[in-house]
């Protein structure tokens, strides 16, 4: 077991840390940004649709160009594949294209196969994200991935990191029936593993990741600052906030 120092606070007796990956492994805007471009692309190439629909269905799908930040509400980022699915075909529908999510669900699949060739335009990790694994993992901790993309996406992306060596497990939400703030996750990790929950910390950046610890009872959550949520709608789930996971430290 290991104790985690966050800005001063320590969290003692942890066997099993649990991270969210866009966001709080690796860096949010860029890799969702990257990914719904490509997606919006192929579906206006497929329906033969112009940049004013690409922009339309990025915004649709969640992304906020202008301000460079992911939209609060998603659905990318903070919901499961099928739900962000459902929002590309909503938008076509709204333009008069039917019957589209055949279509979609095409588009999304191939973005999967162009972007797994391409990782490095993709994924950028969050500055000490690689050394703390690595250290709760040296130092005999457990460490899991429970993230809402797809589980084989969130392999390759730990793999990209260098980090799958050190990793005891990833959960992606299509290996669940109920996505987050639902603990079913967490709940699947700790059996899995063989963990008790008074022993295991979440680290998110998303107040559905830290909600969903909270939901499972684990130990702690922790929130960091590098993703969707601010500071204080945080440190209204938890006390445990830290800028980035760079600001966590791994005690024997």
């Amino acid at each position: 077991m290991v104790d985690l120092s966050i800005n001063s606070k320590m969290i003692r007796g942890i066997d099993l840390v649990i991270f969210d990956k866009d966001g709080t492994l690796i860096e949010l805007y860029h890799y969702w940004s990257q990914m719904v471009a490509l997606r919006a692309r192929l579906i206006c190439e497929a329906l033969g649709l112009g940049a004013e629909h690409e922009a339309g269905l990025r915004w649709a799908l969640g992304v906020d160009g202008k301000a460079r930040r992911l939209r609060p509400e998603g659905p990318v980022g903070l919901k499961k594949r099928e739900i962000v699915i459902q929002a590309a075909t909503d938008y076509l529908e709204g333009i008069g294209r039917r019957d589209t999510l055949p279509l979609c669900e095409v588009a999304f699949e191939r973005a999967d196969e162009i972007s797994s060739r391409d990782l490095r335009r993709f994924i950028r990790p969050i500055p000490g994200a690689t050394p703390l694994v690595r250290a709760l993992h040296e130092h005999g901790c457990r460490v899991a991935v429970a993230t809402v993309d797809v589980s084989r996406r969130a392999r390759l992306a730990m793999e990209f990191m260098g980090v799958s060596g050190w990793l005891d497990l990833v959960i992606g939400a299509d290996q669940v029936a109920r996505s987050k703030p639902d603990p079913e996750m967490i709940l699947r990790i700790l059996d899995q593993l063989e963990v008790d929950r008074s022993q295991a910390v979440m680290v998110g950046d998303a107040l559905n990741d830290v909600q969903m610890g909270l939901n499972a009872c684990l130990k702690a959550a922790i929130g960091v600052l590098t993703g969707f949520a601010t500071a204080e709608q945080l440190q209204a789930l938890t006390p445990f906030v830290a800028q980035d996971v760079s600001e966590l430290e791994v005690f024997l």
